[in-house]
């Protein structure tokens, strides 16, 4: 059932209007915000759902009026230079200034839940036509995707040129210096250790980056017969695990600025500096991106000598954790396998396999970023449940 308001009053010098609504809750909100706010064509352009109205002509000290209950679903604001706003009970009641209120949208808006695991994954598989296809099942993917972390797609064809229509799916890939999309495979004077047969460590990609890539596709085209095993960790997980066990390793590795450095001939040449940490946490210390890549970690290193070797205590307990027996998880893909997974929090390697003159493992790769990805799981979400 939609809200409705019972009683609608100014408070607080007519600084704030109070709400009481027909299920016995009550909501304040402030004028300021109320008239920021308004939806009427002057102030607000539906077609591009933007703000009209300039900062520069909004009154911070705002004061209502005359405000009144236009009926049940809405209320009416009237200014004191007579401009007149009206509010849908509905639209008000989602932006509550209440704790609850404001979690309950923060967690509608950006799906922050977090299913976390070790080496007992059980992997999600769907098909990989199907969220081609099928609106539930590819946001099914996505959700999955964003709570889990990883998500295997089966059964696509073993060509190159999937990932390219995984990619119009969610809207479009994010281009980098390798590429729209990547071969992985062993080469010749490889320009990325990826290209070779050797053991991949776990690893994000692209820390390198300012902005890194957030989602990572790779598509098995050809896999070897022996070695090759793709191996993941759920870095958020361990993370947490480092954070109780060693605060002081963590405060380490979410503080210390990690130099990476990437330079070469692909797309077109590039030469590439970034400073990052190792963790990136929120405002609550909350772990929110992994940027570890040994790989790419640069010989310069901008910290006082004496916190060199503290750093790397610290980065070698957490790399421990990460390969421990309880933490990985892996898997082989099989030709027609499309792995699926976050960049910013699944840590990816890969174990060895013997060299040969002709090509045995073909993974083809590509990226998409969390902005893509989370919009087309919003409009996913609202054609699968039919919401406004």
């Amino acid at each position: 059932m939609s809200p409705a308001v019972r009683k609608v009053e100014a408070s607080g010098e007519g600084r704030f209007v109070c709400v009481q609504w027909e299920d016995g809750s009550e909501s304040s909100y402030p004028c300021v915000w109320l008239r920021d706010s308004c939806q009427c064509p002057l102030c607000f352009l539906p077609s591009a759902g933007a703000r009209r109205l300039l900062l520069e002509d909004l009154d911070i000290n705002i004061a209502v009026k005359q405000v009144a209950l236009a009926d049940s679903k809405k209320i009416s604001i009237t200014w004191p230079d007579e401009h007149t706003s009206e509010y849908e009970a509905e639209w008000l009641k989602k932006r509550c200034f209440s704790e609850e209120a404001r979690a309950v949208m923060q967690a509608d808006l950006f799906l922050p839940e977090r299913q976390y695991w070790g080496s007992d994954l059980q992997l999600p598989e769907i098909a990989f036509e199907e969220i081609m296809y099928n609106d539930e099942s590819a946001y099914k993917w996505l959700c999955t995707l964003k709570k889990v972390g990883i998500v295997l797609l089966t059964g696509a064809a073993t060509r190159q040129g999937e990932l390219i229509r995984l990619g119009h799916r969610i809207g479009f890939l994010r281009l980098t210096f390798y590429g729209p999309t990547w071969q992985v495979q062993d080469k010749a004077d490889a320009n990325n250790v990826a290209y070779t047969t050797g053991r991949l460590c776990f690893h994000t990609d692209y820390p390198v980056l300012q902005h890194p890539p957030g989602v990572q596709f790779l598509h098995c085209i050809k896999q070897t017969a022996a070695g090759g095993e793709s191996e993941v960790v759920d870095g958020f997980h361990v993370s947490n695990k480092l954070k109780k066990q060693n605060p002081e390793a963590y405060q380490i590795l979410t503080s210390t600025a990690v130099d990476y450095t990437d330079v070469g001939v692909d797309y077109c040449d590039f030469a590439v500096h970034c400073k990052q940490t190792i963790i990136d946490t929120d405002s609550r210390g909350q772990a929110i991106r992994i940027n570890f890549n040994n790989a790419t970690r640069d010989t310069v290193f901008d910290i006082p000598a004496e916190k060199v070797r503290p750093f790397y205590a610290a980065l070698k307990e957490f790399n421990d954790l990460l390969n421990s027996a309880e933490h990985k998880f892996t898997y082989k893909l099989k030709p027609g396998d499309i792995l699926t997974f976050d960049n910013w929090r699944v840590l990816h390697g890969r174990q060895s396999y013997p060299s040969c003159t002709e090509v045995t493992r073909h993974l083809e790769g590509a990226y998409a970023d969390w902005d893509v990805v989370m919009s087309r799981l919003q409009l996913l979400r609202k054609r699968v449940l039919n919401r406004d």
